[in-house]
């Protein structure tokens, strides 16, 4: 909760609204001495204040809690990419962590590879793209040929596993929710 800052937020939508400090402090029965220790973070507003504050400026009261996104923490640079390698299988982390309710990643699968010895399963959803080469992938009792450009539906808890039995190696493009490797 670092990144919250009640009063920048205050006073973005007060200027939003194109209100004065003293028009916003009457319309909200503070003072304004009150509201401008609020907007540079001098004071921190009881539950009240807040729920009067976010009524005058027509926002809900949960918005002035949020935590701010830094969007320059979205971005993943291909050089800064999280790898891991797990026996013959490297995985690259597409998205910035495992915080939030999707993670995005690759996996590599060189030839004559598969992901696991059995057919394994995780509580997560999973949908996978082929960027390159093919691979056989084991859904349950079945078994399917998937080549670059063809995708899949992993529900969760499904057993499954994938195996390049071809002299390609394959490229596996996958998100998975809630995210889990």
């Amino acid at each position: 909760m670092e990144n919250i800052d009640i009063g920048k937020k205050v006073e973005k939508y007060r200027k939003a609204k194109g209100l004065s400090s003293r028009e916003l402090a009457k319309s909200a029965e503070i003072t304004p001495s009150m509201l401008s220790q609020i907007e540079h973070g001098l004071a921190n507003p009881s539950i009240q204040i807040l729920k009067v504050l976010a009524k005058t400026l027509n926002v809900l009261t949960f918005s002035l809690l949020l935590e701010e996104t830094i969007t320059e923490d979205l971005i993943v640079r291909s050089s800064k990419r999280k790898k891991m390698i797990s026996d013959n299988l490297s995985y690259e982390l597409l998205s910035p962590n495992f915080t939030g309710n999707l993670a995005t990643a690759t996996m590599k699968i060189p030839s004559n590879t598969s992901s696991s010895e059995n057919l394994l399963e995780h509580r997560g959803e999973e949908v996978a793209f082929i960027l390159e080469g093919k691979i056989k992938v084991y859904l349950g009792e079945e078994e399917y040929l998937l080549e670059a450009g063809d995708s899949v539906k992993i529900p969760a808890n499904l057993k499954h596993k994938w195996e390049n039995n071809f002299s390609q190696n394959a490229v596996v493009l996958f998100s998975v929710t809630p995210p889990a490797f």
